[in-house]
């Protein structure tokens, strides 16, 4: 009884941190030169949330942001270096051979999301979200000509 009464202890300490991690930031809390890009970036935006990772060992910010009723969202490092944006768009104005292969994996489900997906000094990419008709979401991102790319 005591191991079960332990072990439940140690899964809510995890779950406490694990949402602790997950708690939304202000602008204020970030550090100046991340508040600097991100209000460089918003373009008119409307913060709707900022979140803290790692991602492969580097500490990074993601703004996610409203502009013209589309979802923009970008990642920041903690030095302040815009790392991508991702800016909603529509499956019928990104170029015919991203949107073919798209279609291509969507298959009979159903596209959730569209965005273009831009890092500086790359060339635009695109991520769609979508759906299975079995309820499965699934993501891909593909380059201009097609192919598919994991970044």
């Amino acid at each position: 009884m005591k191991l079960g009464l332990t072990t439940l202890l140690a899964i809510a300490s995890l779950a406490g941190t694990a949402l602790a991690a997950e708690k939304s930031l202000q602008l204020k809390d970030l550090p100046a030169a991340v508040q600097k890009t991100v209000q460089d970036t918003l373009q008119g935006g409307e913060i709707q949330n900022i979140g803290k990772e790692t991602e492969k060992g580097v500490r990074q910010y993601e703004v996610e942001t409203m502009l013209n009723g589309k979802h923009r969202d970008f990642e920041v490092d903690s030095k302040g270096t815009l790392l991508v944006v991702e800016e909603e768009t529509s499956i019928d104005s990104i170029p015919a051979a991203a949107k073919a292969t798209i279609l291509k994996k969507v298959g009979a489900g159903k596209v959730d999301l569209v965005e273009t997906f831009n890092k500086p000094g790359s060339d635009t990419m695109y991520e769609a979200a979508w759906t299975t008709k079995a309820g499965k979401k699934h993501e891909v991102l593909v380059k201009a000509d097609g192919s598919e790319t994991k970044e």
